[in-house]
């Protein structure tokens, strides 16, 4: 069977048309109002995704919070501290004149014969070596704290202000024990500034440490770090020919730096920088400022720093080390097995000659209180005072023996 199948009129063909036209355009604008409504709710979510977030302030002690807030300036603690100190830092130039060593071969009438006088070399036999390093200023009548390596020798000094105001150097006292040194400017009336001296006493391992100097020639470089060790001893620091007990410091101290003040977070002096490892990085010494205190007045006037000594070579011993010691067929001498201090050498025209010391003595008491170590010995001795006699027990092989050594003053230190 056939089904009906009828014709569309032209007129129900334009109505289809406009059907489909219609719901196109229905479709495009409902598509267009949704389009707006997203882009609405989407500025709103964009909006505030990019407010800025709340920050959480942590709760700290107070005492912290010099450390993490700005100064009332804008700036840091440790701008702070260097604007308090930084004035006056200063700049020591120093000028040398150091003899040349000829080879006498040069001077031998012979010879200067044979090659004739217009053929040989004609050497300088003096020349002038420039140095460089820093200071400080402790009182408006111009006196200067600084390393006494730094002016030792000296026969000109310049001092250079960080405002710079340039000054000649009077060096007025040094002492190469303690590595430290005065010198003395003429400021004609003019205002000087002083850097606050803190107390060293009071310095903790760490606490805060920035140093101040001329690094190199780089005026007013500051480097920050921390105090990494107190009491360092000048041995252990690889510097045994000087009696101190340092302040070691991560702070970067470099050639220039010796000589300039080590700061702490108030702006005070706790030290002066001196020295640097050269086998390691990070590791720097400061003398601690009161240690410059006890002696600056003295070096000052121009005196000499009381240093007794008793005039011996020593290191610590051990029962350990004596047995080891002991064991060696080599040995030079027997030791006995004790904790104290061993006698390595004697030095000549000494009080510990005079006493009667001798290679491989073991010193074990010093006035009746036990001795340990080389460090301890050292200081009972430069705390004693020039002249004093201290009655040493010493252990001799299998015999204990008792003398008594008059400290003398330590020549050549200044």
């Amino acid at each position: 069977m056939k089904k009906d199948y009828q014709r569309p009129t032209k007129a129900n063909m334009s109505f289809s048309r406009l059907s489909v036209s219609w719901r196109q355009l229905g479709s495009h604008l409902l598509t267009l109002v949704l389009g707006v409504v997203l882009a609405f709710s989407s500025l709103r979510v964009l909006s505030s995704q990019a407010a800025p977030t709340p920050t959480l302030t942590p709760t700290l002690p107070e005492g912290n919070m010099v450390a993490l807030q700005p100064s009332a300036t804008g700036g840091s603690f440790v701008t702070a501290a260097v604007e308090r100190v930084g004035a006056a830092v200063v700049r020591i130039d120093t000028e040398r004149t150091v003899s040349r060593r000829m080879d006498p071969l040069f001077d031998d009438p012979f010879f200067r014969r044979f090659f004739g006088e217009d053929q040989l070399p004609q050497f300088p036999r003096e020349e002038r070596q420039r140095g460089q390093g820093s200071g400080f200023i402790v009182d408006r009548a111009g006196f200067i704290l600084t390393n006494a390596h730094v002016v030792s020798g000296a026969d000109k000094v310049t001092v250079t202000l960080k405002d710079g105001r340039t000054f000649e150097g009077e060096v007025r006292g040094t002492d190469t024990v303690t590595d430290l040194a005065v010198v003395k400017i003429n400021s004609q009336g003019q205002d000087l500034p002083v850097a606050p001296l803190g107390d060293s006493a009071q310095v903790r391992v760490g606490d805060w440490a920035i140093a101040v100097g001329n690094p190199f020639g780089l005026d007013n470089t500051v480097t920050l770090g921390i105090v990494s060790t107190l009491e360092r001893s000048s041995a252990q620091a690889g510097i045994p020919d000087k009696r101190l007990d340092f302040i070691q410091t991560d702070a970067a101290i470099n050639p220039g730096n010796s000589g300039g003040p080590l700061v702490n977070d108030a702006g005070e002096v706790i030290g002066i920088n001196t020295a640097i490892r050269a086998d390691a990085r990070g590791i720097g010494f400061a003398i601690p400022i009161n240690k410059a205190k006890s002696v600056k007045d003295v070096l000052s006037r121009g005196g000499q720093v009381s240093h007794p000594y008793v005039g011996i070579q020593m290191i610590t011993l051990t029962p350990e080390l004596a047995k080891e010691n002991n064991n060696d067929p080599n040995s030079p001498f027997l030791v006995a097995e004790v904790n104290g201090v061993l006698v390595v050498r004697v030095m000549p025209n000494t009080p510990a000659q005079e006493a009667g010391i001798r290679r491989g003595d073991v010193i074990v008491q010093v006035d009746g209180k036990p001795v340990t170590s080389a460090d301890q010995l050292q200081n009972i001795v430069e705390n004693s005072g020039v002249g004093t006699s201290l009655r040493f027990k010493i252990q001799r092989g299998p015999r204990a023996v008792d003398l008594n050594v008059r400290t003398a003053q330590l020549q050549g230190n200044s």
